[in-house]
């Protein structure tokens, strides 16, 4: 949900290719089954921030039962996935919203989940996001939520040369400023989960996928330049989680309610 078009036709291509159709965040549906781990959404409510082209909205709506709507402020993704939704026979179940960086356009109180995939990282005024999250949960909801975080101190270099590669703008934060920034807004129940082990894993699963049989496809779907870019920019991804520059932080946390 960064203001400017960052997620062109190459990069969501791509994306997919590697995490799934309509998946933008890394891990594909096995990061859905993470965020998930111990709710139970079925004919729930869930706002997705930071939706991108629906993957998780279409996994959650016809595997977990959920009723989403997604938001982002990139017009070009929420159309890839309203044109999606009805291909897929989903289109009572996920709804797709554009906003604008500030207050979302709901009332207060009207979803039973918020949950985010690699969003909240890229975006500066994360005090803004999680009270907003804290404003349209109901009473006992739940914010649930995966971002790439880092440690103390500084970007290395190798960091600062995979966000070259990248072409994305992060804002990342360490564990403890995520905590005391959702503790903050004034969630209850907080809970931090460091998962580098399973996506180390699965990075380098990634990087001999797209050196090995994917090669040919992202050849004939980007081209050789665009290819061999990706496969250097998921080289440089491996070094930094291999490394511990950067971390997959999974956090959860409920909105206070009556009893509490």
């Amino acid at each position: 949900m960064t203001q400017e078009i960052e997620y062109n036709d190459a990069m969501t291509t791509m994306l997919e290719l590697i995490w799934g159709t309509g998946f933008m965040a890394p891990g594909g549906d096995g990061n859905i089954a993470n965020l998930m781990d111990g709710l139970d959404v079925r004919d729930l409510r869930i706002l997705d921030i930071g939706c991108g082209i629906g993957g998780p909205a279409f996994l959650l709506a016809s595997k977990y039962g959920a009723n989403v709507v997604g938001i982002d402020i990139e017009s070009q993704l929420i159309e890839q996935a309203k044109l999606r939704v009805g291909k897929l026979g989903l289109d009572s179940n996920c709804e797709f919203v554009q906003v604008q960086p500030g207050p979302w356009p709901f009332p207060d109180d009207s979803f039973d989940v918020v949950l985010s995939t690699g969003v909240i990282m890229q975006i500066e005024n994360k005090k803004e996001i999680f009270e907003e999250a804290l404003r349209v949960l109901k009473p006992g909801g739940s914010l649930t939520a995966y971002d790439w975080m880092k440690p103390e101190g500084d970007y290395s270099e190798d960091m600062r040369y995979w966000f070259k590669m990248e072409r994305l703008t992060y804002s990342m934060k360490t564990f403890d400023e995520y905590e005391a920034m959702i503790q903050g807004a004034g969630f209850v129940d907080i809970e931090m989960s460091d998962r580098s082990d399973w996506y180390r894993q699965r990075v380098q699963e990634e990087y001999d996928e797209i050196r090995s049989e994917l090669y040919p496809r992202m050849v004939e779907l980007l081209g050789k330049q665009e290819a061999d870019h990706f496969v250097e920019n998921w080289r440089s991804m491996k070094v930094v989680c291999e490394k511990g520059d950067v971390f997959q932080g999974y956090y959860r946390a409920r909105k206070a309610d009556g009893a509490d």
